[in-house]
């Protein structure tokens, strides 16, 4: 006969514990040494917290907690709710996590297709990092900014890194091909990085030596002054033909070169101040034979060419002028010397016997056709036709005035 006893079990008076669990009594322990209201209260508490276990796992269920964490947590408590050493109804625990089931089988699938999407999301950011860094190493070595390229390809290896510690885990097959390529990309960027700055010493070196040599030759035309400035200019063509290496030598090698030019320059631009008060005198002199040139009477070619020789002997003896002077008096001269020369071929054109026949040709012609159209005028007239009277008027017009054209030429 039991001592104590309750609607799910009971304690008997050897201190054994049954609990009635799916309608049939099961022996979960024995508890001699405490009183059998100690004993029950004891298997009681077990159920408590078995129920507490189930209430957490429904909260979690209804929270939307971690999927797999909820699973395992149902599946520790159906194990432990298989034939539990405690009192209570164990077939109502049982409904209530068999209940919540569903819910976890959804929020398992949910899962599953979250991380799927998760997966997706983060094989496409590492693309991004990959197909980033194959852009940056598939740019020209000769045009990349390497240092602001560098900079990039650090940040993207950085995030990358970054990833890898806190992002969604991948398939080790699909991670390992992204890192192929990234890491072949960087290979390549860092391989061209170094081409490109082992080529820019050897240009640097082969520029610096180059230039050397300009500001030796520059520095040697010092000594020439004035005369030395042609040499000068050949010597800064040959310079701009150099590349820029932006380095302190390249500055300082410029600062010689310029210094040996603006010497070159000074003397010459000295030497053109003494010549133009050297040479104002013989620009006097070409001044009043300008104005004697301007002068002659070109009505008689012999004696106008005759006059211009001279002028010219006297021009050439007068000597050098100033330099902003030059281009001037020469213009002026040229231009008597053009009248002249002008006139004479006029003469010659007008005295060849080619174009004397050419032109009695012509003018025989034209007598001609204005001694027939003088008939079709007196013809039309007499007729008074009006139309043919205007048309002959028209046509004798033209005739006469291209006679009056070529006897003047000729």
């Amino acid at each position: 006969m039991s001592l104590v006893e309750t609607g799910f079990g009971r304690v008997d008076d050897n201190g054994n514990i049954f609990v009635v669990d799916a309608g049939v009594e099961r022996l979960i322990g024995s508890q001699p040494e405490l009183s059998p209201e100690n004993a029950l209260a004891l298997y009681v508490k077990k159920y408590d917290d078995l129920a507490a276990s189930v209430r957490l796992l429904e909260q979690r269920v209804k929270a939307k907690a971690d999927a797999k964490s909820i699973n395992k947590s149902a599946e520790k408590i159906i194990l432990d709710l298989k034939e539990p050493m405690a009192i209570g109804d164990l077939a109502s625990l049982r409904e209530r996590v068999s209940a919540v089931q569903t819910s976890i089988a959804s929020l398992l699938a949910e899962s599953v297709e979250k991380h799927a999407e998760e997966v997706k999301a983060a094989l496409i950011a590492r693309e991004e990092i990959v197909l980033q860094a194959e852009k940056i190493a598939a740019q020209d070595p000769q045009k990349t900014n390497y240092k602001q390229a560098s900079a990039k390809m650090l940040e993207l290896f950085t995030t990358w890194q970054a990833m890898q510690k806190t992002s969604t885990k991948v398939s080790k097959k699909a991670a390992d091909d992204l890192w192929h390529r990234f890491s072949k990309a960087r290979n390549t960027f860092e391989s061209n990085k170094r081409s490109y700055f082992s080529s820019q010493d050897a240009l640097v070196k082969a520029s610096k030596n180059a230039k050397s040599d300009l500001v030796a030759k520059a520095e040697a035309l010092i000594a020439k002054g004035a005369d030395a400035a042609v040499a000068y200019r050949e010597l800064l063509e040959a310079w701009k033909t150099l590349p820029k290496t932006k380095t302190k030598a390249d500055d300082s090698l410029w600062a010689k070169f310029k210094a040996a030019g603006d010497a070159i320059y000074a003397a010459k631009t000295a030497k053109v101040e003494s010549d133009n008060i050297a040479f104002a005198a013989n620009l006097k002199i070409k001044l009043e034979l300008l104005e004697e040139a301007e002068k002659i009477d070109v009505s008689n070619l012999e004696s106008a060419k005759t006059a211009m020789k001279s002028i010219q002997a006297r021009w050439e003896k007068a000597g050098k002028v100033p330099r902003d002077s030059i281009r001037t008096i020469d213009d002026r001269l040229k231009a008597v010397e053009q009248k002249i020369k002008g006139i004479e071929q006029e003469n010659w054109r007008k005295t060849d016997p080619a174009t004397i026949d050419r032109t009695n040709s012509v003018r025989s012609q034209l007598e001609s056709s204005i001694a027939k159209l003088e008939v079709e005028l007196d013809q039309a007239k007499q007729s008074n036709d009006a139309g043919k009277i205007a048309k002959a008027t028209e046509a004798l017009e033209t005739k006469k005035a291209w006679l009056t054209v070529v006897i003047a030429n000729g």
